[in-house]
């Protein structure tokens, strides 16, 4: 009798487990083999939309051969232009892209411009009033950690630009303090991922030299973009 209770607990409790581990949101990985390094990212599911495409894309090779065009140091870097795979030494970029785009997937608190946030590029308000996030092209945070003052400057620029719909937690001033980031981009672009190895790599490619259009000098590409399968 013991021993068949046992046998049945056991039975119970691993039917648990495997009930948990199939009810489990899956948790999706991208690694960028870049020539400068790696960067491995995780995907939010609560951004799926984003997620869902940026996934297709890179089954699909979209990013292969393609380079980081644009660069600002203390700022991010960005990616995802098609036109850049076989783009000449000086070229203009960061137009180029599939014929759609996706709906803005704003979830502040949780998800914000914090160091090592992905980001979707997008157009400007004036031409894109929606706010609808670029097919493709994508940024990184890397960001200078805020004091006091430029946080209450970013603070002030996010209510104009929301309408007062988005502010930030304490938990989000203690990180832009201590870790670094871009606060005045949050409520207004989608954050739908993050570093999770490779920081070092990002850090070194904000430091590159760029042109007047923030181009680097010295080509960065991503040579491969791969899913890690969860």
């Amino acid at each position: 009798m013991n021993r068949l209770s046992l046998r049945t607990l056991a039975f119970v409790a691993a039917m648990c487990l495997t009930l948990s581990l199939y009810g489990r949101p899956k948790t999706y990985k991208v690694v960028l083999q870049t020539t400068m390094g790696d960067i491995e990212l995780v995907l939010f599911n609560d951004t799926p939309q984003h997620r869902d495409n940026f996934i297709k894309l890179v089954r699909e090779g979209y990013y292969d051969g393609l380079l980081f065009h644009r660069v600002i140091k203390d700022f991010m870097i960005q990616s995802g232009d098609p036109d850049s795979r076989h783009a000449r030494p000086g070229q203009l970029l960061g137009e180029g892209g599939p014929d759609y785009t996706i709906p803005i997937e704003i979830d502040l608190p949780y998800h914000y411009h914090y160091r090592g946030a992905l980001a979707a590029a997008r157009e400007a308000d004036e031409d894109n009033p929606t706010r609808a996030s670029s097919g493709s092209q994508f940024y990184i945070v890397w960001g200078k950690k805020q004091t006091t003052a430029e946080l209450e400057k970013a603070r002030n620029y996010v209510y104009d630009m929301t309408g007062g719909a988005a502010d930030f937690s304490q938990e989000m001033e203690l990180v832009y303090r201590t870790e670094g980031g871009a606060p005045h981009l949050d409520g207004q672009y989608t954050v739908f991922g993050r570093v999770k190895a490779g920081l070092k790599v990002v850090k070194a490619i904000q430091a590159v030299q760029t042109d007047a259009n923030d181009r680097p000098l010295e080509d960065i590409r991503i040579l491969r973009a791969y899913v890690v399968e969860p």
